[in-house]
């Protein structure tokens, strides 16, 4: 029973890091991006995030209000951040790979 009891722990744990990220991710976006994307507003997104990361937090994860916080959570990362991401520029390399140079892709002198 321990084992369980750790294992619910630690996936608590991972649901309030998780839900904690989308939540930062979207405080850190720019308003009229989201508005460009078509995704609602952005104070709607921060309250929604900032609901269920409160929700993690409080509840315990076998009860139904942390799974609905959860949904909301996926929705943003897998339909609105990367809608965003895409308008604004995204992070990291700005688009490409690593081999493009400034002609297009580098294919090896082919």
């Amino acid at each position: 029973m321990q084992g369980f009891a750790n294992f619910m722990w630690l996936l608590s744990l991972a649901l309030i890091v998780f839900s904690g990220f989308a939540l930062i991710d979207a405080a850190v976006r720019r308003e009229d991006a989201y508005r460009a994307a078509d995704k609602k507003t952005k104070p709607f997104w921060l309250i929604i995030l900032g609901l269920a990361f409160i929700v993690n937090l409080l509840f315990p994860i076998l009860s139904f209000l942390p799974i609905i916080g959860l949904v909301a959570t996926i929705v943003y990362m897998v339909d609105v951040r990367p809608a965003i991401r895409q308008i604004t520029g995204g992070g990291g390399r700005r688009g490409g790979s690593s081999s493009d140079g400034p002609y297009g892709p580098y294919n090896g002198g082919r």
